[in-house]
């Protein structure tokens, strides 16, 4: 029999802010996060906004001055969001067995800036120059080591990398690892900096971001008629996760429980969904049948909503497939029409609205949705928030690659 899995602590590092209160009244709100691009020199590029993130790391307690240089920007976005959802948890790891804790933090790129730099040593300084360093900065699970590290876990430790589904499937994965018994807490998400000089322009020359210069927060904009393509932004999202009865036991605030899992892929093109979004119905079936639910118990679903002209469209007709009649009773929101796309950071990102949505009762809104896209006909949101009691929410996130994966809360 699977053993049930809580949440019980939620951390993010966005473009709207924190700690989580200032980020959740920022996106009751409706505010953007997006804006110029200071981290480097965009006069050259067409698109030259983003979801930056503005912090000072030396002031976050995550390490020393000496050893945040050995960090690259995700893994210090990881280790702030990891240490914020751990403080939110009231966990105490000292009287914790190290060994029934572990932890799951992924990423879509990992290292970008770090590979950057050293490439660019490489070539203009020459080989001995590069840093010893290198590799295990700018190694995907390099987040994952070091939040074990801090905290003195040592059971399950692992990273996921599989695009912009990557926290969805850590997260499932860690929620696995307690089902079956072989860890009691689990801290999971995952992290992501990608927003540096080849990551600007890779994703601008394959024309997957939105060009609107001229509103940059008002450019991504979910199932609009008007999208033309994604806001490129960095982040983390890192949430606790739980037994229940050990949560139970040292009288942990539970915001949710987890209880549903779904993966599948489109094995089809690497970059483009399945038009008619048979890949993430799976998963959002699996997920449902993984909780023992029927499809007409969802009341909110996060969706993975980008603001590409292909993926709204493959994701609405996914849930028509999923939800039948009901998917026009749903609420749905994106929350990448605020904070841009986090890429691997995206689902835990969302996975802590949802969780949000769930203990206060209210529904963020899918901004700059102006103008609906008649092939994009369900309730999405638009514009404001809501006031509803949700008891059963489910996350959405799809990646390059084809993976697809969906994660269901539901009310303790």
């Amino acid at each position: 029999m699977k053993r049930r899995v809580v949440l019980t602590g939620v951390g993010v590092v966005t473009s709207l802010g924190r700690p989580i209160d200032v980020f959740w009244d920022r996106i009751v709100r409706g505010d953007s996060g997006v804006g110029p691009i200071t981290l480097f020199d965009v006069s050259g590029y067409r698109v030259q906004f983003g979801g930056e993130i503005r912090w000072e790391p030396e002031n976050e307690g995550i390490a020393s001055l000496k050893d945040l240089k050995r960090l690259d920007r995700f893994t210090q976005f990881a280790l702030a969001s990891a240490k914020d959802a751990v403080t939110d948890s009231g966990l105490d790891f000292s009287v914790e067995d190290p060994y029934r804790c572990g932890v799951v933090i992924g990423s879509g790129i990992g290292g970008l800036w770090e590979f950057e730099a050293q490439e660019e040593r490489l070539l203009h300084k020459g080989i001995d120059k590069v840093s010893p360093f290198t590799i295990p900065k700018l190694m995907v699970n390099s987040a994952s080591g070091h939040v074990s590290s801090l905290y003195g876990i040592k059971g399950p430790n692992f990273a996921v990398a599989t695009a912009c589904a990557s926290a969805a499937n850590s997260i499932g994965s860690a929620m696995r690892a307690i089902q079956y018994g072989d860890a009691d807490v689990m801290v999971t998400g995952a992290s992501e900096a990608a927003l540096t000089p080849i990551g600007l322009a890779g994703f601008q020359n394959m024309r997957a971001l939105s060009f609107r210069s001229e509103a940059p927060q008002q450019a991504s904009r979910p199932f609009d008629a008007d999208r033309d393509g994604f806001v490129l932004s960095e982040g983390a999202g890192v949430v606790v996760i739980e037994e229940l009865e050990h949560a139970k036991q040292r009288g942990a605030r539970i915001y949710a429980e987890l209880k549903g899992y779904g993966a599948s892929g489109d094995a089809g093109h690497i970059t483009q969904p399945d038009e008619e979004g048979r890949g993430a119905a799976r998963a959002m079936a699996m997920a449902l049948q993984d909780a023992e639910l029927a499809a007409d118990s969802v009341q909110y679903i996060n969706a993975h909503g980008t603001s590409t002209p292909l993926g709204d469209k493959a994701e609405t007709r996914a849930m028509k497939r999923v939800f039948g009649e009901h998917a026009k009773r749903l609420a749905i929101s994106s929350t990448k029409s605020q904070l841009g796309h986090t890429l691997g950071a995206s689902g835990g990102i969302e996975l802590v609205v949802c969780a949000l949505t769930m203990a206060r009762g209210v529904i963020a809104p899918t901004i700059n949705l102006d103008t609906p896209d008649p092939d994009c006909d369900l309730d999405y949101t638009p514009r404001f928030a809501r006031d509803a009691k949700v008891d059963v929410a489910m996350s959405n996130s799809f990646g390059f690659g084809g993976h697809n994966a969906s994660l269901i809360l539901v009310r303790p």
